[in-house]
């Protein structure tokens, strides 16, 4: 007989059981919530999820801003042996739909500030049968049943977690779409355990007095353990910040609640640099992190030079749930991602499929370990090319250091051919970082007029720089081989991402032949 294990469980109630009721679980623009007034909530909502009909397995998507609201509607969803969805906020209503439609959700959860969003989604949506908005409007969406978030909290609370077990399906995390096709990962509930007890563990070190802070937001995977899962986990409390992450905001909320684990991405640690807030306002931070896209070296020394703390880069991933190689704490190796995070096998391999056992040679990255997802929803074509057996294809380039480290030298996809020789768009960009104007670079590949691609940099200038074309050439001939160097350097006021920081190249290489450029919808 399987044991039964449910993740929602294990992340309030059991902490409720060893003694950390009265502790403070997490943070947020209404107050505070203690462990044991989360685990009364998350049963409470968890009563009315059941109450309007939703059972162990079907989907619940959740369009909420980070607050205590999502937090709660992820655990609850969890909690009842249902699944969990949560989805960027940044979606608008047609593109809602598509994962309403695609995750075949019978419910629909939203924040009162997307309503539109959220009912235009459920408008269409065969599958749907509740529409649910925080704050006092029922949504009217014909043929779904609305009702209020506070109606749906008003319910008997669920007495005990769902008896799941380590292989029950426990939330789906659409890909962020830097290619801009989302695909639903699934994981399970043993996934969630998992990454607690090896990186929150065993890289982060997370214990009982930690205050999280984090700038990726809880529908993203990586948001998703800084602020909920690894605090959680140990009786630590998180931070919850709904609005979008700046250094004044972010500063201030480290001082008012005493943040010791920092997390945020490349396309934070610059303009956090480049604030010049003052030294003491990170006192209390004993590390920061970053994940999302490979940190160059002089973010990592900028930081700890100017605020006094060592950022941890590494790399994860949506369907590993979270980070499986990872620098450590008094051992960065700058510029690199790490080493790979215990309870990981990862490693390199050539076109034909042979293994890289030495270093210095480039290869695909590939990643095995225990919270690796299930699979895709519904791409069987996906799955076949991206999962081998316990193995997934990570579609990275990277490269063994002979003192074991592994750099990242940017998606397969990404790594340009100039003149029959490879090229790495991250050495070219790490080279334009260091010159002094430049804040933020990326490189992308666009074909000339014979359809070779040639190297072409988008950049955006420190504040009040101004950037010259010819000086930033200049300055990568002087440190790169020539045949690196990028052919134009575009100066834009700030680059595509999305919404959890991640650069879309795409967009990129669309706006150099003419199309959408960075500040065009997808």
């Amino acid at each position: 007989m399987t044991e039964p294990f449910n993740a929602a469980a294990y992340l309030t109630e059991d902490r409720v059981a060893a003694g950390d009721v009265d502790r403070v679980a997490l943070r947020h623009p209404r107050g505070t919530h203690t462990y044991g007034q989360l685990t009364d909530e998350v049963r409470r909502v968890a009563g009315g999820l059941a109450a309007i009909g939703v059972r162990p397995e079907e989907r619940v998507l959740l369009c909420m801003a980070d607050d205590i609201d999502l937090a709660v509607a992820i655990l609850a969803t969890m909690y009842l042996g249902a699944v969990a969805i949560p989805c960027s906020t940044m979606l608008t209503g047609g593109e809602l739909a598509k994962l309403v439609v695609d995750s075949r959700a019978r419910a629909l959860v939203g924040s009162h500030q997307f309503a539109e969003a959220v009912t235009t989604a459920a408008a269409g949506a065969p599958d749907l049968r509740h529409v649910v908005l925080t704050g006092d409007t029922v949504p009217v969406v014909a043929g779904v049943t609305g009702l209020t978030w506070d109606a749906l909290r008003d319910a008997e609370p669920l007495a005990a977690a769902y008896a799941s077990w380590d292989e029950s399906p426990a939330l789906w995390l659409y890909t962020s779409g830097t290619t801009g096709t989302p695909k639903g990962a699934m994981h399970r509930h043993t996934d969630i355990r998992y990454v607690c007890e090896t990186y929150g563990r065993q890289v982060l070190g997370i214990v009982p007095d930690d205050v999280c802070l984090s700038g990726a937001k809880l529908f993203f995977a990586y948001g998703l353990g800084n602020s909920l899962l690894f605090p959680l986990s140990v009786g630590a409390s998180a931070v919850l910040e709904p609005s979008r992450p700046n250094p004044t905001l972010f500063g201030e909320r480290t001082v008012e609640h005493g943040v010791t684990l920092f997390f945020g991405g490349p396309s934070f640690w610059g303009p956090l640099m480049a604030a010049g807030l003052p030294r003491e306002t990170f006192a209390t931070v004993r590390n920061g992190v970053s994940a999302g896209e490979a940190l160059p070296a002089r973010m990592y020394h900028g930081v700890k030079e100017q605020y006094g703390f060592e950022i941890l880069d590494g790399i994860g991933s949506t369907e590993v749930l979270h980070i499986f190689i990872s620098n450590v704490a008094g051992k960065v190796v700058p510029g690199s991602s790490g080493f790979p995070v215990p309870g990981y096998r990862v490693e390199l391999r050539r076109p034909d499929g042979s293994v890289i056992d030495g270093p210095d040679e480039p290869g695909m990255l590939w990643v095995a370990g225990e919270s690796l997802c299930t699979g895709y929803w519904c791409r069987t074509d996906v799955n076949r090319a991206v999962f081998h057996g316990e193995w997934m294809r990570t579609g990275d380039t990277y490269v063994r250091g002979a003192d074991g480290s592994w750099t990242c030298l940017g998606r397969s996809a990404d790594v340009l051919k100039v003149g029959g020789i490879w090229v790495s768009p991250t050495e070219v960009e790490t080279r334009i970082l260091a010159h002094p104007d430049v804040a933020e670079a990326v490189v992308v590949g666009v074909p000339d007029d014979d359809g070779l691609d040639k190297p072409v940099a988008y950049v955006v200038p420190m504040p009040g720089a101004v950037i010259d074309e010819a000086d930033v050439i200049a300055f990568c001939r002087a440190g790169l081989a020539s045949f690196k160097r990028p052919r134009r350097v575009v100066t834009v006021a700030e680059l595509p991402k999305t919404a959890t920081g991640k650069i879309q190249r795409y967009r990129l290489r669309a706006l150099a032949a003419g199309g959408p450029g960075p500040g065009a919808p997808e």
